[in-house]
């Protein structure tokens, strides 16, 4: 039986009698127009048609040895052709309905034993280990799908994520073009992301109302040592205003007092005497000048200079997190 990832998703619906009686050659994406009980649209997920982009994200990433995280399977169209070339499949799907088809579709056959499926909410599942993970992505789900997956440990080997174009081209910019954002940064901070191919949004049964694109995402292995919050606090500012110096982010509303509060609680740790004659403002401008980044744009910032800028302010204490 599939595994539930909380109590919510503790049994998966039992088929009708009208679902049991039709043949297995309904089974996969036909079956998803022709009975209405399967709303993929409530979970944000649409059903990848083309058999070719299939075997495409799966022949030319899986090895024979792999373990395989797939999320958002829905009615096995690409599960199966991974169980034809990976050692096993972990598949994580939010909708029980989905997840009972799927188990009819390998019942019986030499793949059943190597397919364990997971059913509930992928973001906060325990996630097991895996090479390589495939996600046709649910779009609400996007984001919080690529921070889960970078902070999994072990460290897995590539992952191949079809998302919505648009986000899918934030997460591939690079500095200098319009595109370049706080998503582009925190993501290629702890990993190598380049677009493999566009998707058309015929390919999918329903079709959604945007077109995809489908990203190869490989983890930097070691990780750079800086601690995640602390690197987002940093970009959070810089990235407020793209635009606008890294040194009128600064001064924006609110930042420096969060900024000192975290100064000063980094002082009282580190049993430092604070005088009455420190001017923090005067302290955050002077490392903002030395550094060289107060006059620059986080338009035309790369990771390496945000992990200088944040170096310089480590050094006099200042944290973000």
């Amino acid at each position: 039986m599939p595994k539930a990832t909380t109590d919510r998703f503790s049994r998966a619906h039992r088929p009708s009698v009208k679902q049991t009686s039709l043949s297995s050659a309904t089974h996969g994406a036909s079956l998803v127009t022709r009975n209405p009980m399967f709303n993929t649209e409530r979970f944000g997920q649409h059903i990848l048609k083309n058999p070719q982009i299939s075997e495409e994200s799966v022949h030319a990433n899986v090895k024979p040895t792999d373990t395989v995280l797939e999320v958002g399977p829905g009615t096995g169209n690409l599960t199966v052709r991974i169980l034809e070339k990976a050692k096993s499949v972990v598949a994580i799907e939010m909708d029980p309905r989905m997840a009972a088809e799927l188990t009819k579709r390998v019942q019986g056959t030499g793949a059943q034993k190597r397919l364990h499926i997971m059913i509930g909410d992928f973001v906060k599942a325990d996630l097991p280990f895996f090479d390589i993970c495939i996600s046709n992505t649910p779009y609400q789900i996007s984001s919080p799908l690529i921070f889960r997956l970078l902070s999994h440990r072990p460290l897995f080997r590539v992952a191949i994520l079809m998302f919505q174009k648009e986000f899918a081209m934030r997460l591939v910019a690079r500095p200098g073009s319009p595109l370049w954002s706080r998503l582009s940064a925190n993501v290629q901070l702890y990993a190598k992301v380049d677009h493999v191919r566009a998707v058309s949004r015929n390919n999918f049964r329903p079709p959604p109302q945007v077109d995809s694109s489908v990203v190869r995402l490989v983890p930097l292995d070691p990780p750079p040592p800086v601690k995640f919050e602390e690197f987002d606090g940093l970009t959070r500012i810089v990235f407020s205003r793209r635009n606008k110096t890294v040194h009128a982010n600064f001064a924006a509303k609110g930042v420096l007092a969060m900024l000192e509060s975290n100064w000063r609680t980094w002082c009282s740790e580190k049993d430092i005497t604070i005088t009455d004659e420190e001017d923090f403002k005067k302290k955050v401008e002077s490392i903002l000048e030395e550094s060289g980044y107060g006059a620059k744009r986080a338009a035309s910032l790369d990771v390496d200079d945000f992990l200088k800028l944040l170096s310089a302010f480590h050094d006099c204490g200042i944290h973000f997190a």
